[in-house]
């Protein structure tokens, strides 16, 4: 099962520092919050992903480019036909495909420009912003059993994101997005989705959390996946020194690697 990533916005919101670099590569104990993403599907066995980039794409096509010999042990023969040995790979066992999908493409369009790279089958997707400690594990079987389109992770953090309404036996009846209630639960993102959900979208300028969600909620093919753990975004630089103490003390939650 590949793993989506949307990782093409400007975060305008954290831009003390995605005015230099894209968002979701701005770090976290020294790596990208992307990096950190990643590492966490990987140990879940999930190694297969697509990055749907845009803002300064090249920024995050550089990282990974350089990825390698940034994460390995060599030497550099310059006596020898500048030749290069590798000593230590500790590279994990990642397949990484990085798309370029518009500079102004929302979020749903995103997810319809790699439609192809998807394929017909079931994803994960998340967004590129944020760490849990959801278990992945638990979630595909949720979503296995139930045999809607769609499941997301709902947490309840408090007020600025997409409000839901959900029923006894964890159908959402009502998906709103930018509400300004408190307490409720919302979208944590960390998504399985299968394949025709790219039917629900139309083109670059659909986002995600609004037609297509609220579409699949009115027919009863939207599944809330209830995570009472740990869930944080880094929406903002108060987010991002939040995110940074933990890992700096050793209590990152999302950290099982």
């Amino acid at each position: 099962m590949k793993v989506v990533i949307l990782a093409g916005g400007f975060g305008t919101r954290i831009s003390e520092q995605s005015h230099l670099i894209p968002k979701p590569m701005i770090e976290i104990g020294e790596r990208p919050i992307l990096w950190h993403i990643m590492k966490y599907y990987s140990s879940f066995g999930y190694n297969d992903f697509i990055i749907c980039c845009g803002y300064k794409q090249y920024v995050i096509k550089e990282f990974f480019a350089d990825y390698y010999l940034h994460m390995c042990d060599i030497t550099f023969d310059f006596t020898n036909q500048n030749s290069m040995k590798i000593h230590a790979n500790s590279t994990e066992p990642w397949c990484v495909t990085l798309i370029d999908t518009g500079l102004n493409t929302m979020t749903g369009g995103r997810i319809k420009r790699v439609a192809k790279y998807i394929g017909n089958e079931p994803f994960l997707m998340t967004y590129g912003d944020g760490v849990s400690n959801v278990n992945i594990h638990d979630l595909v079987n949720f979503h296995k059993n139930h045999g809607k389109i769609a499941t997301l992770t709902a947490i309840q953090p408090g007020g600025r994101f997409g409000m839901l309404d959900i029923e006894e036996g964890d159908m959402i009846t009502r998906f709103k997005e930018k509400s300004k209630d408190d307490g409720g639960w919302i979208n944590g993102g960390f998504m399985i989705l299968e394949p025709n959900v790219i039917d629900y979208i139309d083109g670059d300028t659909t986002t995600f959390e609004k037609e297509p969600l609220e579409s699949l909620t009115n027919e009863k093919q939207l599944m809330a996946y209830r995570h009472d753990g740990f869930w944080q975004c880094m929406d903002t630089m108060r987010d991002k020194e939040l995110l940074e103490q933990l890992w700096k003390e050793g209590n990152a939650p999302w950290k099982i690697w």
